[in-house]
Order: C-alpha cells, then sequence, then structure tokens
C-alpha cells in the first residue's frame, strides 16, 4: 500500500518562503515522477510542478522563478521549496507519485498568505 504523507504548509506573510515535503511508504517503480498540484476554494485542481525519474522538471508559469521542486530518492520523498510567496499562492497543496499503472496523491497540506 502506497502512502503519501505532505507536510510543511501553514500561514505566511507575503514575500516568505515555505518548504513542502512529502514522504512516500510502500514499494513503488524506481520509475516514476513526482508531482505537486494545488487547488484554491471555487478553482479546479492545478499542476504547479513536477519533477521526472531522472530529474527533469515542469513548473506552472505562475510559480516560476519562485518555487523548486526536489526529490530525494534515499529518502523516497519530494519537496518543494516556496520563495516570494503571493496571497493568490494560497491553497491547499497535494503531492503526487505517477508510475505507469498507477497514481497516487497525499491528503493535502494548507498554505495561506496573508498579510
Amino acid at each position: 500500500q502506497v502512502q503519501l504523507v505532505e507536510s510543511g504548509g501553514g500561514v505566511v506573510q507575503p514575500g516568505g518562503s515555505l518548504r513542502l515535503s512529502c514522504a512516500r511508504s510502500g514499494s513503488i517503480s524506481r520509475f516514476n515522477s513526482w508531482g505537486w498540484y494545488r487547488q484554491a476554494p471555487g478553482k479546479q485542481r492545478e499542476l504547479v510542478a513536477n519533477i521526472a525519474t531522472f530529474g527533469s522538471t515542469n513548473y506552472a508559469d505562475s510559480v516560476k522563478g519562485r518555487f523548486t521542486i526536489s526529490r530525494d530518492n534515499a529518502k523516497n520523498s519530494v519537496g518543494l521549496q516556496m520563495n516570494n510567496l503571493k496571497p493568490a499562492d494560497t491553497a491547499v497543496y497535494y503531492c503526487l507519485i505517477a508510475v505507469v499503472g498507477g497514481t497516487y496523491w497525499g491528503q493535502g497540506t494548507q498554505v495561506t498568505v496573508s498579510s
């Protein structure tokens, strides 16, 4: 049984930083892609960033230059460093891991950017 657990959310002022982490338990193919998604109230869930097996990354235009995704294969985890946060970044953030034949989601962590 694969489980993902996010941590690191919270409340931060505009311009501040947060780091999200997501840890995986359970066995899975080493050929996998991690991703971070977010969902703001009244909006659809959207991709924030993803990172493939060998480290190639992809970012939403709205976070380019501010967010950095990284993976630690030894620790079965993924991180999302978020800098220069804006109120528009307020959302529930979900991590995801995808392999051939399956996709697994975490339970989400709230990020609130407010003065």
